[in-house]
């Protein structure tokens, strides 16, 4: 296990390419943060204990995926008017609640959670509800522990959407995880009134 203590940056003119698929790099939150500043063009996570986590670009296929899912929950936000949607750039912060700084593939919470909250960087916010996508290249367990991490926290709903094994993960909170095989698609109602997400495209 490496430690990194500053923030990575530029060397000169030219970018600094570091694999760190066999190590484990330990970030604090506040050099996270300057890593978000100093690398703008890459997506990174930090774990509840510390560890830094840099995803690959998704594929054409996932992130075609993503942004129809992205679209479904847009769409009824737009309609219903009872909070605020995200996409996967949105990250949030969960530092204050012992956790890490995620960003779920799309997220919404409820309006009245963002009064008074400045959205600008890391919502300091935990959201009503999450999704996340498996791509080609991702694990399946580290997925369904971030799943349960969100749980923690106190998300109300996510779906871990797992297009290799053709299934839904469901994670409500104080509840046992459920797995449907092939869903057309999955009513969120008890969350997000009125809105069922359709899967039909993700099949």
């Amino acid at each position: 296990m490496a430690t990194l203590t500053p923030p990575v940056s530029l060397i000169d003119q030219g970018a600094l390419l570091l694999d760190v698929s066999h190590v484990t790099l330990k970030v604090s939150p506040e050099h996270f943060d300057q890593l978000c500043l100093d690398n703008p063009d890459l997506r990174l996570e930090l774990t509840k204990d510390g560890d830094l986590i840099v995803m690959a670009p998704a594929g054409g296929e996932t992130s075609r995926k993503n942004l129809d899912l992205a679209i479904d929950v847009g769409l009824w936000n737009r309609q219903a008017n009872l909070g605020q949607a995200f996409d996967s750039s949105c990250g949030y912060d969960f530092t204050s609640l012992g956790g890490g700084k995620l960003s779920p593939d799309v997220s919404w919470i409820e309006q009245s959670k963002l009064e008074g909250i400045e959205i600008v960087g890391f919502i300091p916010v935990v959201p009503d509800f999450v999704i996340e996508l498996r791509s080609a290249t991702d694990n399946l367990k580290p997925l369904q522990e971030k799943m349960q991490e969100y749980r923690r926290l106190g998300v109300r709903l996510g779906l871990l959407i797992n297009p290799q094994n053709q299934q839904v993960e469901i994670y409500r909170s104080s509840q046992a995880r459920e797995i449907l095989t092939l869903p057309k698609q999955i009513d969120c109602h008890e969350v997000m009134p009125g809105f069922v997400l359709d899967l039909t495209r993700i099949w």
